[in-house]
């Protein structure tokens, strides 16, 4: 970085670094242009807070990401390369962004929109074991998650109890038996604080959390370079409390196995199947053939004792929950 390129990414960086340098702030995320989302320190119920900042217009973001980008020899192209773009700020403050029409907010953002996290450093907190809730006078680990009992009886219930445990649920459907409108639905059971990532070939669901990013990759109509390879590389840096992955299918299956894994509670996708075992298997296969090598059986095993399958099924005009596993 040459000295003119600090002094530019320093000016541009202005309107955000009152942001993200204030004390007890731990991370900021831009969702949507003129708002930014600001994450407190130590604070476990709701630290999100939405602040209004009209000086981050769209004008200003597109500039940003593009200063950024040429500061760092980035690669970032929205248009015909890769819209996702990653640094390391002055003050070593993590940035992690997407520009362009692979992310929306709203149907503002139709013809392009813009997300990002900026991970504020602050090497004067000091973290001691005491902070992950562990105590020499204590014998007993703290639990974060709530147990899902295995012997409720009552499916709604259950369902209930799965989505507030954060447990990984494929919804499993054949066509037209309203899959997606129960991720509607299932969104609106979930505390209106969270923060929600989706990631659909094209929007259909509808997210009532003000805190949420919606990442849109075609299957049919994509003409720049992102792949899902690269959403699960953005997605893990955004902080989400909630991931929606969408349908599986061959071109995705390895990435939302992936994400399934990698510890993030409420994860939630839809899956073309006609009973939890067809979905199980449905999902591994489409993971084997996107070139990934397991042995299909332990992927299953696997699979069933990790993730949930909610089956929906129809009769002429009636759908019904079928079972829960």
């Amino acid at each position: 970085m040459s000295q003119k390129d600090f002094i530019v990414l320093n000016a541009m960086l202005e309107p955000l670094r009152r942001w993200y340098t204030q004390a007890g702030v731990e991370e900021i995320a831009l969702n949507r242009s003129e708002q930014i989302w600001l994450r407190l320190r130590n604070r476990r119920n709701n630290p999100w807070i939405m602040m209004p900042d009209r000086d981050l217009h769209k004008d200003y973001l597109l500039n940003l990401f593009y200063v950024i980008a040429n500061t760092f020899e980035g690669s970032f192209d929205p248009n015909a390369g890769t819209p996702t773009l990653y640094a390391t700020l002055p003050g070593d403050h993590r940035f992690a962004g997407i520009a362009g029409k692979n992310v929306m907010y709203d149907e503002d953002d139709l013809t392009g929109g813009f997300a990002f996290n900026i991970r504020a450093h602050d090497g004067e907190v000091q973290y001691g074991f005491e902070d992950y809730g562990l105590d020499h006078d204590d014998d007993t680990l703290h639990k974060v998650k709530k147990t899902v009992s295995k012997t409720e009886k009552n499916p709604y219930k259950r369902l209930l109890q799965l989505i507030q445990s954060g447990e990984p649920i494929l919804i499993s459907g054949a066509t037209s038996t309203g899959k997606t409108t129960f991720l509607n639905n299932l969104l609106k059971t979930l505390d209106d604080n969270l923060r929600v990532i989706t990631i659909e070939d094209s929007r259909e669901l509808i997210v009532k959390q003000k805190n949420h990013v919606h990442l849109l990759l075609s299957r049919t109509n994509q003409t720049n370079e992102m792949t899902y390879k690269g959403l699960i590389d953005l997605i893990v840096r955004m902080t989400p409390d909630v991931i929606i992955g969408g349908e599986v299918s061959t071109q995705n299956a390895g990435a939302i196995w992936e994400l399934m894994r990698s510890g993030h509670d409420h994860f939630y996708a839809s899956i073309h199947a006609e009973s939890p075992d067809s979905a199980y298997e449905a999902f591994a296969d489409r993971i084997l053939h996107s070139g990934v090598k397991r042995d299909a059986k332990n992927l299953v095993e696997v699979m069933r004792q990790k993730l949930h399958v909610i089956q929906i099924s129809r009769d002429g005009g009636l759908r019904a929950v079928t079972a829960i596993v």
